[in-house]
C-alpha cells in the first residue's frame, strides 16, 4: 500500500513537473488557442493572442504579464486574424504556424533550417525561439535557434536585442512603429542603423530622416550627450561590428530594472525604465528631446544651439543664405561662405568642441591614420574636403573622417564632447598673404551647360553650370584641384622619357613622377592623337573631382599650359589587376584571400558610383586594366574618361556612338547602345570571373567547345564542376564556399537579360554574407559559340580608344 501511494506521488509530482515545463513551451503535439498563453520561466512575458483596444482583429503578439497593455512584439503585424479563434502550432520539423478558425495560414515563422525534435520556448529576455530539445536556450547559443523573434523587431528593442545587419543572411533588424495604438501594422516610422562604413542610428518617416545620433566613435555615438550614457549605470551599450554582423544591444547590469526603447506612432524613440516593484513606466529619455534634435533644422553650414536665441547660427566664416528668410527664423535654406575656397596657400581650419558630428552625406574615412596632423594634411590636400574629425575617439584618437560638400545636421552640446575642424580660406583665419590672382583661361560650350577654366598659381578651378531642364532653373557647383606646374611635371617625368612611362590608354600615356624624395604621381598626359579631347577631359575632372571612396583612384590635381592637358592621380606601385592575374609569375602572388578581398573592394567601389556618391556614375568601361593597385594591392577602379552621370530616377540611356572595351561590354550596350547601371554590373560580372580563372574573357580558347569563358563558366556550372573553372595556382589557399559563391555571383552579373542581373547593393551582400541563399543564375549574355557570329565584324578597324583589347568606337544604336 505504501509503495502504490509513493507511486502516486510519484506520478502526481511527475506530472506537476512536466506542466510547469510547458508553462513557457510547446511541442508539436500542442498549440495556443484563446486565452491559452505561454509564460517565460521568470514570469515577466507572455506569449498569445490579443486585440488591440477599439479594434476588431486578433494578433498573435508578446507582452508583460504585469503591464499586458504594452506589447513588445507582433508576429503577424500586416495580415491580422479576423476574431480570436486562431491557433498556434509547431509543426513537426520546427515552423510556427498562426492558423484561423477555417485552418487558413495567416503567419509562419519562414526558416531555411530544420530541427529533428523541436520545441518552441518564450525565453527569460522575451525572445520566443524555436530550437531542438537537445540545444542549449542560453541566448550566447542563439545560432542553434531554427527561429526567433528577435529577428523580426516590431516597434520595442528589449535587451539583448539588436538593430542592425546580419550579414550572413543578408537580414537587416530594424524597428517599425505601429499606424496608431489600434492598428499595430508598420507605421511611417523606423529606427536602424545607417551607413556600413561608419554607423549611425537613424529614425526617419519614410525615407526622410527626422533624427539620427551621428556615428559611433568607439565609446558612444555622437551627438550622444555624455551625461545621458553616463546616467544609466545599469545599462551596458554593446557595438559588434566585425566580418559576420553589424548591430546595436544593451544589456541590463541591474535584473531588478525593467527597460525598453520603444518608437511611437508618431516618430519619438524613448527609453522606458522601472523598478520591478514599481506599477508605472517612466520616460528615462526621449532622443528627440529639443528642436536641435529635429533632423537638419538650421539647413547647411548652420549649428543649432537649444540655450541661445534663436537657436540656429551660421558656423565661423559663413553667414546666412538668405538673411530675409533667417529673420523670420526660417533656417532651412542654411548658410554659405563669406569667402569662397580656391584652395590656396594658407588655408587653415577652425576647430569647433561640443558638437555632434554632421551628418555621413559625401565622405571619406580612414580608420588607420593614428595622428591628427595627418588628417589635417590629407584633408589639405584635397580641395574638396571641407572638414576633419577623428572618427573614433578611443586610444588617445584615431582615424580620419573628412567631410566633403555643406556639413548637414550640426548641434552643440553642452558638455565635453566631438570635436571638428573646418576648412577656412586665409582671410578667414586672418592672413591674407597668400592671395593669388585668377585669369580666364578657355570658354567652353557644351549641351550639359557651360564650362569656364579658370588658371592661377595654386588651383585648377571649374566652374560648371548647368541647366534642370525639369524646373527650367539654374543649379551651379563648384570643383576645385591643386593646379600642378608644366615645367615642374616636366621634371618629374624626366621630360615624359619611355622609363618613366607605366602605360598607354585612350586618354594617352601616364607616366611615374618624382615630386620629391619620396613623394610620387601618376601624370595622364592627354596626347594629341588621342580619340579623346577635351570633352573627356572635362568629364574625368568632373567626376574625379567630386569622388571621394578608398577603391577609387584618388584625383591629386591637374595640369593645363598651352595644348597640355595632364591629370595628377596618386601613384598605384603595382600598376593594373591584369598584370597580375594574366601573367604566369605574377598571379602567384595573389593567393585566394587577397583576390576575394579585391573582388570586394571593386565591388565596394562600383556600390558607391551607382548608389552613395553625390553623382550617380555609369564607369562604362570597368575591365581590369582600369583597376589598379596600391603598395598593399587594395584595388582601385579608375579612368573615368567616357564615365557618364545618371540621374536619380533615370534608369536607362541610349548613344549612337558605343565606346568602351569588348569582352567586357553588356550585350545590350555593344549591340543597341542601351546602357544604365546593370551594364556596368555585368563588366564586374566578367571581371569577377577573370580573377577566379585567372583567364581573359576574349581570347579564350577551349578544345571541347569555342564559347568565351562567360560560356565555359555556365557549362562547368551546370554540370556542377564550378571549381573546375578555378585558376590552378589557387589550389593551396582558396576557400571552397567563397570561390563557388563568387562564380555564382560572376555569373548572375553577366546574365543576358539587364534585369535578371542583380544592383551593387546586393552583390555586395552576396560576397560578404556565408549563410544567404542565392538564385541560381540564367543563361550569360555572347553565350553563343563564335562560329555562329563573331563580334569581332562589329569593331572599327582603327585603334582603341580605352587602351588594351578592342573598341568599339562607331557602332550605330538600332
Amino acid at each position: 500500500m505504501k509503495g502504490l501511494i509513493f507511486i502516486f506521488i510519484s506520478l502526481f509530482l511527475f506530472s506537476a513537473l512536466n506542466f510547469s515545463i510547458a508553462a513557457d513551451t510547446i511541442s508539436p503535439s500542442q498549440s495556443i488557442t484563446g486565452s491559452n498563453t505561454l509564460v517565460s520561466s521568470n514570469q515577466r512575458f507572455v506569449l498569445g493572442l490579443f486585440s488591440p483596444p477599439n479594434s476588431r482583429a486578433w494578433y498573435l503578439g508578446l507582452w508583460y504579464k504585469k503591464f499586458p497593455e504594452v506589447v513588445v512584439w507582433i508576429a503577424n503585424r500586416e495580415n491580422p486574424l479576423p476574431g480570436s479563434n486562431g491557433a498556434l502550432t509547431l509543426s513537426e520539423k520546427g515552423t510556427l504556424i498562426l492558423s484561423d478558425q477555417m485552418n487558413k495560414t495567416i503567419w509562419f515563422s519562414n526558416s531555411s533550417r530544420v530541427a529533428e525534435n523541436p520545441i518552441a520556448q518564450l525565453l527569460v529576455t522575451g525572445n520566443l525561439v524555436v530550437r531542438d530539445q537537445a540545444s542549449p536556450t542560453a541566448a550566447a547559443e542563439s545560432e542553434s535557434y531554427v527561429f526567433q523573434s528577435f529577428d523580426f523587431p516590431s516597434n520595442t528593442l528589449l535587451p539583448d536585442m539588436k538593430v542592425g545587419w546580419d550579414f550572413r543572411t543578408g537580414q537587416n533588424h530594424f524597428l517599425t512603429s505601429w499606424k496608431n495604438a489600434s492598428d499595430p501594422s508598420p507605421g511611417e516610422y523606423t529606427y536602424r542603423i545607417e551607413n556600413l562604413e561608419l554607423p549611425q542610428l537613424v529614425v526617419a518617416q519614410g525615407s526622410k530622416k527626422v533624427f539620427r545620433t551621428g556615428p559611433w566613435n568607439g565609446l558612444r555615438f555622437t551627438g550622444t550627450p555624455v551625461s545621458v550614457v553616463t546616467a544609466a549605470s545599469f545599462l551596458v551599450p554593446i557595438f559588434v561590428y566585425n566580418t559576420k554582423e553589424l548591430y546595436y544591444s544593451y544589456e541590463v547590469a541591474d535584473d531588478s530594472i525593467l527597460t525598453r526603447v520603444t518608437l511611437t506612432e508618431s516618430g519619438l524613440a524613448q527609453r522606458l525604465v522601472m523598478n520591478e516593484g514599481s506599477s508605472e513606466w517612466a520616460v528615462m529619455y526621449t532622443l528627440q528631446n529639443n528642436q536641435c534634435d529635429d533632423y537638419g533644422q538650421c539647413g547647411p553650414n548652420g549649428i543649432c544651439k537649444i540655450y541661445k536665441s534663436p537657436i540656429c547660427e551660421c558656423l565661423q566664416g559663413f553667414v546666412p543664405k538668405s538673411p530675409k528668410e533667417w529673420e523670420f527664423l526660417n533656417w532651412t535654406t542654411g548658410c554659405t561662405r563669406r569667402t569662397a575656397l580656391h584652395c590656396e596657400r594658407g588655408e587653415g581650419f577652425v576647430k569647433v568642441n561640443n558638437v555632434k558630428l554632421p551628418d555621413l552625406l559625401d565622405f571619406l574615412v580612414n580608420k588607420t591614420m593614428l595622428r591628427g596632423e595627418e588628417c589635417e594634411a590629407e584633408c589639405l590636400r584635397n580641395c574638396s574636403c571641407m572638414a576633419y574629425a577623428n572618427s573614433n575617439i578611443t586610444s588617445g584618437g584615431k582615424g580620419c573622417l573628412m567631410w566633403f560638400g555643406k556639413l548637414i545636421d550640426m548641434r552643440e552640446i553642452v558638455e565635453d564632447s566631438d570635436q571638428i575642424y573646418i576648412r577656412m580660406p586665409a582671410s578667414e583665419l586672418g592672413d591674407t598673404s597668400q592671395k593669388h590672382k585668377r585669369v580666364l583661361l578657355v570658354s567652353v560650350i557644351s549641351s550639359a551647360g557651360f564650362v569656364l577654366l579658370f588658371l592661377g598659381f595654386s588651383c585648377c578651378y571649374i566652374y560648371v553650370k548647368k541647366r534642370e531642364k525639369k524646373m527650367g532653373s539654374r543649379t551651379s557647383e563648384d570643383l576645385e584641384l591643386p593646379l600642378f606646374d608644366y615645367g615642374r611635371i616636366a621634371t618629374a617625368t624626366n621630360e615624359f622619357s619611355g622609363t618613366n612611362k607605366l602605360g598607354e590608354g585612350g586618354f594617352g600615356p601616364v607616366y611615374k613622377a618624382k615630386l620629391s624624395q619620396e613623394e610620387f604621381v601618376a601624370v595622364k598626359r592627354l596626347s594629341k592623337d588621342s580619340g579623346q579631347g577635351l570633352e573627356e577631359f572635362k568629364n574625368e575632372v568632373t567626376m574625379m573631382a567630386n569622388l571621394q571612396h578608398w577603391n577609387l583612384v584618388k584625383l591629386l590635381g591637374c595640369c593645363i599650359e598651352g595644348e597640355e592637358r595632364m591629370l595628377i592621380y596618386e601613384y598605384m606601385p603595382n600598376k593594373s589587376l591584369d598584370c597580375f592575374i594574366f601573367d604566369e609569375n605574377n598571379k602567384l602572388l595573389l593567393k585566394w584571400q587577397k583576390r576575394f578581398d579585391i573582388i570586394v573592394g571593386i565591388a565596394r567601389g562600383l556600390l558607391y558610383l551607382h548608389q552613395d556618391s553625390r553623382l550617380r556614375i555609369i564607369h562604362r568601361d570597368l575591365k581590369s586594366s582600369n583597376i589598379l593597385l596600391d603598395d598593399e594591392l587594395n584595388p582601385k577602379i579608375s579612368d573615368f574618361g567616357i564615365a557618364r552621370i545618371f540621374g536619380r530616377n533615370q534608369n536607362e540611356a541610349k548613344t549612337k556612338r558605343v565606346i568602351g572595351t569588348y569582352g567586357y561590354m553588356s550585350p545590350e550596350y555593344a549591340i543597341d547602345g542601351k546602357f544604365s547601371v546593370k551594364s556596368d554590373v555585368f563588366s564586374f560580372g566578367v571581371l569577377l570571373l577573370e580573377i577566379v580563372s585567372g583567364r581573359k574573357n576574349r581570347g579564350f580558347h577551349h578544345p571541347d567547345h569555342h564559347h568565351n569563358l562567360l560560356g565555359h563558366a555556365w557549362l562547368l556550372w551546370k554540370q556542377n564542376k564550378g571549381l573546375e573553372l578555378m585558376d590552378v595556382c589557387l589550389e593551396d589557399s582558396y576557400v571552397e564556399f567563397e570561390l563557388l559563391r563568387c562564380i555564382q555571383v560572376g555569373l548572375l552579373c553577366v546574365q543576358k537579360l539587364p534585369e535578371d542581373r542583380p544592383v551593387m547593393s546586393s552583390v555586395v551582400l552576396m560576397l560578404s554574407n556565408e549563410g544567404a541563399t542565392l538564385p541560381q543564375p540564367k543563361e550569360p549574355g555572347f553565350f553563343i559559340e563564335r562560329g555562329s557570329l563573331d563580334f569581332d565584324s562589329l569593331r572599327d578597324p582603327g585603334k582603341s580608344n580605352t587602351g588594351n583589347t578592342i573598341t568599339i568606337t562607331t557602332v550605330q544604336a538600332r
